[in-house]
Order: C-alpha cells, then structure tokens, then sequence
C-alpha cells in the first residue's frame, strides 16, 4: 500500500476518499510543515498532499538525494512553495488544483472591490465601538463601483470571473494586461504596460499567480501611476505586491484604499497596515467554503488515484 502523507487537516470526505488510496498519516498541525518534516515528508512518503505554506524548495530536494516520494499532489492552485524544476529534477510529478478555486475567490474578489470603494470594514468597526451617531447626507462617501472601469492584473481564470462579474454584474469596463494573450466572451481593453493600466483605472485587482516572474510586480511605481481617488484588491498572492510600497502609498493618500486576502509574509500584517482605516484585511478567505476545499481536496485526490494507477495526472504541472 502506498504511504500518503496529509499535510495539514482536511475535510472528511477528503480524508475517506485518500484512505481508499493507500496507508494515509494526516498531520494534525495547520502550520507548515517544519525543515525537518519536509525532507522526512520526502524520505517516508510515497506521495505528499501539501499546501500554502509547506516549502519544498531546492534546498530541501539536495537535502533528500534519493527521495521516496513521486508526487507533490498540492492542495490549492498556486504552487510557489514548491520548486518545480528541483521536484522534477529529483523523480517527483507535481500537480495542483485549478478550476475548483475560480469562482469562490472571484466572489472575494467582488466582495473586497465592494468593501474597500464603499468603506464597509470602517463602517462596521464604527458601528461595533458604538461610534455611530446616525445616518447623515456626508457620512462615510465611498466610490460607486457601478459604471466604472475596472483593471485587472493576470487574465486567467479567475481574472476572467471577476472581470465578468464586475462587467455583467456592475455595468464596468474592464482593461488588463496578461501574459497570454486571451479570446474572451466579454468586451474588456488589452494594455501592454502596467502602469498604463494603473493609470486609467478606477480598482485594480491582482489576479496572477505568485512566483519568481511576479514577485513584487506591484510596486511604488503602479501606485504612483494610480490615480487618488483609486482602490487596490489583491486575492492572488501576497509577495506579488511590494507591501511597504503599498502602505506607504495608502498613508499619504496616493491611492484611497485597497483589500487584500493575501500578505507578503503572511500570518504576518504588518502593524503599519492594520492601522490604516483605508484598508480591509481578510484572512486568506479565498476559497474558504466547504464546498470549495471539498472539491480542491477531492481535485487533489484524483491526482494521487492517476498516479498510483500509472495514468497521466489530470492537473500535471
């Protein structure tokens, strides 16, 4: 039987569907796996389930020359935490979760364009501190999303549903700039630089994966471009965004605010953002509905059932 290891806790059904599999050990902790525990994950195991977090990087694959695992079978879209070509290089498959994550971090995308134009997260610290004096034709002016123009950052998939909802939904122009040029079922303007698109938009959205190519591509240079009365939302990767460019930015009222899923050095926030009332801060809630890390489990599973079979895995990356 194959040894499976699990690298954070799971949903049930998840964790029935891999026991059908081989000899399953489910790690009870939520943090990410230690440097011990990755390379003995590498050594003891016949295929590892890992997730954000649990870094599998080049160093870690020299540390464990003849490695008993094949897969990486990760738990989510985004695979920065593991290096690919080192995984490859030492025997080992990888493979993700895509599609399943779509439309649920596409709706916290909408729901943080929402919450950082019309002011929600400060409205309901107000309310909660019992600060609230009353409605008033001045309070708490926000921006009207309806109608505006909306940029968006990396046209994937889950660029692609929140710019339809933004269009369809809301009535807004949608511009991007992509790395693949993309045949899309809505009206949306294709830009060349980003800053150009900072510029011309009202929100811009992060949507590209995290990686070396992306790293910090959010810079004080994108917020210069971007126009004060503007909103910033993030949900793809945090390291994606130069973060001290980004607070310094919101406190001198260069941009009016942003949201944001997602975090440079994540659990980590800095106190310099948690500060800023022009900001709502979620806590990695991308895909968090039952549903969606039952399905991203099961996605993952499927990858471990076509490997052990000797099928092609159906999300190869």
């Amino acid at each position: 039987m194959a040894r499976i290891l699990l690298t954070r806790p799971l949903p049930d059904t998840v964790v029935e569907a891999a026991r059908q599999l081989g000899t399953v050990e489910l790690r009870a902790s939520n943090a990410p796996l230690a440097p011990d525990e990755l390379r003995a994950a590498l050594r003891d195991f016949d295929v590892v389930l890992p997730t954000l977090g649990d870094a599998f990087s080049a160093a870690v694959f020299a540390d464990v020359p003849a490695p008993r695992a094949r897969l990486l079978a990760n738990f989510g879209v985004g695979f920065n935490h593991i290096d690919v070509a080192a995984a490859r290089a030492a025997g080992l498959a990888v493979s993700n979760t895509p599609g399943a994550v779509t439309d649920a971090t596409a709706d916290i995308g909408m729901m943080l364009i929402l919450m950082t134009c019309r002011r929600a997260g400060e409205g309901e610290r107000m309310v909660r501190a019992g600060a609230w004096d009353g409605w008033h034709p001045t309070q708490m002016l926000g921006l009207h999303v309806t109608g505006k123009t909306v940029g968006i950052v990396g046209m994937g998939n889950i660029g692609q549903a929140i710019a339809r909802r933004c269009h369809f939904g809301f009535g807004m122009q949608v511009a991007y700039v992509t790395r693949t040029p993309r045949d899309l079922d809505f009206p949306a303007r294709a830009m060349d630089r980003l800053t150009d698109l900072a510029a011309s938009v009202d929100i811009l959205v992060s949507c590209v994966p995290g990686g070396a190519q992306t790293r910090h591509m959010l810079d004080a240079g994108v917020f210069a471009a971007m126009r004060p009365h503007a909103h910033f939302v993030n949900i793809s990767r945090g390291d994606v965004v130069e973060e001290g460019a980004l607070i310094a930015a919101l406190q001198a009222g260069q941009i009016a605010g942003a949201g944001l899923d997602v975090y440079e050095h994540e659990p980590k926030v800095p106190e310099a953002l948690r500060a800023l009332e022009n900001v709502t801060l979620l806590p990695h809630l991308g895909t968090a509905a039952l549903e969606v890390r039952t399905a991203m489990g099961m996605m993952a599973v499927e990858n471990i059932r076509a490997y052990l079979a000797g099928e092609d895995l159906p999300n190869a990356v």
